[in-house]
């Protein structure tokens, strides 16, 4: 069935289209990041305002990886201690910054009445693969023990946008197989899970939206080079099972290349065992959920996120 993008994401579409942004295959990648920076600038809702909003500095074998700690106005506790979620920014481990997702861990930190912590880890191409999934699980494991940050590590969280998807995936099968904290749930929000790209949605002109199918491979030989593409770490769905790992909410759009493997991952989880919510936006494109000024179903999914983030802790 074809794609169509529903009325408000066919309009951001649109103006995304006359604005004339060059594409991001045509720029080095400090030029794209201040272009996505701009971006995020004109999509983000206002910040919900939380109780505090704090930096926070991550030691880790490669140095300290910056973060950013978001504690909201309502919080559940339990013997003092909190639920928190470990946050990956999206952006093709080239782009994207604690800036850019700012109001999406606010958003999260608000719906879910849970601390949120927002990782800045290493970008592409400067620290190609694995720099970015040893940053993600370190400071996982970190945050995990920091009883002083009020958190409550039984009820850890991981997960992230995209490639930060990709990365909250990876963390929780490392975790799984003990090389990082033992966790209550993974959020994947339109995640990247197997660097083949030989699903359909990978081919159909209607995914080829913001996020096309040529800025694919410049993320792609930027973040990893040379390196396998089956190795788990870089694609998670090429591990060998998925049994043993904690609930997931994964979410994808109809209008994005990674769809079907998002798809994918959920149903393998599933039938590994997993519990799993699935949740399919089909007339929004990849990229939506931190368009909140713009697409009401930003505000949607945070909403659902930050709900099954209640019921799981």
């Amino acid at each position: 069935m074809p794609v169509v993008l529903d009325p408000d994401a066919a309009a951001v579409y649109k103006a995304f289209q006359e604005a004339g942004r060059p594409p991001y295959e045509t720029l080095t990648a400090d030029e794209a990041r201040a272009y996505y920076m701009q971006a995020r600038i004109v999509s983000n809702p206002e910040p919900p305002a939380l109780a505090s909003v704090a930096p926070l500095d991550i030691p880790s074998p490669a140095g300290t990886i910056p973060a950013r700690v978001y504690t909201p106005n309502r919080l559940r506790k339990s013997d003092g201690l909190s639920p928190a979620l470990v946050f990956f920014h999206g952006g093709g481990w080239v782009i994207g910054n604690l800036e850019t997702h700012d109001v999406v861990c606010r958003k999260l930190a608000d719906a879910g009445e849970t601390i949120v912590i927002s990782v800045d880890y290493r970008l592409a191409p400067e620290h190609p693969f694995p720099a970015a999934v040893e940053d993600a699980i370190a400071a996982t494991t970190w945050v995990a023990g920091q009883a002083q940050l009020g958190i409550d590590a039984s009820r850890l969280f991981v997960g992230g946008d995209s490639a930060g998807g990709n990365l909250a995936a990876v963390v929780a099968l490392a975790a799984r197989d003990g090389d990082g904290p033992r966790l209550a749930g993974q959020v994947l929000i339109y995640p990247a899970t197997d660097f083949s790209r030989r699903h359909a949605s990978h081919r159909e002109p209607e995914t080829s939206v913001l996020l096309t199918h040529t800025v694919i491979g410049w993320f792609m030989n930027h973040y990893l080079g040379n390196a396998d593409i089956a190795d788990w770490r870089a694609s998670p769905a090429r591990a060998s099972t998925l049994a043993g790992l904690p609930p997931a909410y994964v979410l994808t759009a109809g209008a994005d290349p990674l769809r079907d493997e998002g798809d994918e991952y959920a149903a393998r989880l599933k039938s590994a065992g997993v519990s799993v919510t699935y949740r399919h936006f089909p007339g929004q494109f990849h990229g939506f959920f931190t368009m909140g000024k713009l697409l009401p179903q930003a505000h949607v999914a945070a909403d659902e996120i930050g709900a099954w983030l209640r019921a799981q802790a």
